[in-house]
């Protein structure tokens, strides 16, 4: 029951998302982001779990598929919240460490990449509930998009955003 309604939640997210969307049927037929979040979930299990040797091999291998299928990567290790929805989702790229709140819309063509060793090992962003991020905007290293943040197009956010605060530009700063 659990997962019918975490699905249910993802396609809730991309009607909520995506004013286009004509239907659930639709969505989970042609929303790449929908079956990229799917394929994560599936993958990010067999990374946590690790039932037997070689799940995290396993996982590797059926993120890269999904990859290929979908054209948006998101590492097995990442950390993701309920209902992200990844519009128009070529190109984007979530890293392993990467931590995505609940409630967040990512655009096409977003990294949330890595930039070197950050505290405690983690090289990629947190991403708090509520944010929205912009068409292109790379989002670097181990920084802090606070809940409710915006980010837009084209930025490069490579130190923490205030929660609330839109940023923009390269680098990114408050409007």
């Amino acid at each position: 029951m659990r997962l019918i309604a975490r699905l249910r939640d993802d396609v809730g997210a991309a009607r909520a998302g995506d004013p286009a969307a004509r239907g659930a049927l639709e969505i989970v037929l042609v929303y790449s982001g929908l079956h990229a979040v799917w394929a994560y979930r599936v993958t990010n299990r067999l990374w946590r779990a690790r039932p037997f040797p070689g799940a995290r091999l396993l996982a590797r291998v059926l993120s890269q598929v999904a990859r290929s299928l979908t054209g948006i990567e998101i590492h097995p290790g990442a950390t993701i919240g309920r209902r992200l929805f990844i519009d128009h989702g070529m190109g984007v790229v979530i890293g392993e460490t990467a931590v995505v709140g609940d409630d967040v819309l990512i655009y096409h063509g977003v990294t949330l990449g890595g930039r070197g060793p950050g505290p405690g090992g983690r090289r990629h962003p947190s991403i708090g509930d509520r944010v929205e991020i912009g068409a292109g905007a790379a989002v670097l290293g181990s920084v802090t998009v606070g809940s409710d943040a915006r980010v837009g197009a084209g930025a490069v956010v490579t130190r923490d955003v205030a929660p609330g605060a839109t940023v923009v530009g390269v680098p990114a700063r408050p409007l």
